[in-house]
């Protein structure tokens, strides 16, 4: 019995050792800025239909605001802002994007909500947006109070289509995927007005000069970069929160802001 019971206590002891190891081993492996590290880039899901903040130019570059922010977080955590690869995302899928692990974080037009915080992690707010309203220049929608019986188009899945659900119950809402089939959709006369958030409208009206944006904003929403849930992704996003403290200490934000907002008539020269 004493030799069974010695046999226990060191078997019980290496498992245990085992586990531990195995354990460390097993975050190591997981430890998202590590593996990021390893493979020597990051992989950002960004939108392609949502200019200014990301598009494709005629040269079929992907282009905009989220795609230059990623690249200076790639020059600041890896060193390289060419160390990223960019992948698609919509309204509809960014969130599975994130949590499905396809991507390491979403800068995708993304407003920060109490809802969406259940399901992801979102990064410090490095943009604040308005949720705008869109009409052709000869419309007769003047001000957000006449919208209560209009049909009104958004895109799926977004807090602008959350917002307007709330705020207009008796309005017919037009849904679709992307902001380019609802552009094509208000363009078409299928609906009467398009909202979202005012920095994609710029991107439109820059193309578009018979359509116009009303002044009255019906929110503020801040930007935030998606995360994955969980303790593997913590050193990640402290990394990427202290890059864009950084970002907005040292002007890079601000230039970025100016870069494709302010003069969004030459976009597609970028």
């Amino acid at each position: 019995m004493k030799v069974l019971r010695k046999f226990i206590i060191v078997f019980s002891g290496l498992l245990l050792l085992l586990t531990i190891t195995t354990g460390c081993e097993k975050k190591q492996k997981t430890d998202l800025l590590q593996a990021i590290k390893s493979r020597g880039k990051i992989i950002a899901g960004v939108r392609y239909d949502t200019k200014p903040f990301g598009f494709i130019n005629e040269k079929q570059d992907v282009k905009g605001f989220d795609v230059d922010l990623c690249k200076e977080l790639a020059r600041r955590i890896l060193g390289d802002e060419n160390a990223v690869e960019f992948q698609q995302v919509t309204s509809s899928n960014r969130i599975f994007s994130i949590t499905s692990g396809t991507v390491d974080f979403a800068a995708a037009t993304m407003t920060i909500t109490p809802k969406r915080q259940k399901i992801i992690d979102f990064s410090i707010p490095y943009y604040i947006a308005g949720q705008a309203i869109m009409v052709p220049k000869d419309s007769s929608i003047k001000s957000i109070r006449d919208l209560s019986e209009k049909k009104i188009i958004v895109v799926l899945g977004s807090t602008s289509e959350k917002n307007i659900r709330r705020v207009f119950p008796k309005a017919a809402v037009l849904g679709f995927r992307t902001y380019t089939d609802a552009f094509s959709a208000l363009k078409n006369g299928r609906g009467d007005v398009l909202t979202t958030d005012d920095t994609i409208i710029y991107g439109f009206i820059a193309e578009n000069p018979d359509f116009i944006m009303l002044e009255e904003r019906l929110t503020r929403e801040p930007y935030g970069l998606g995360f994955k849930k969980g303790i593997e992704i913590r050193s990640l996003k402290e990394a990427v929160n202290l890059a864009l403290r950084t970002m907005i200490e040292d002007g890079t934000l601000v230039n970025l802001e100016k870069k494709w907002t302010n003069d969004l008539g030459k976009i597609n020269e970028n």
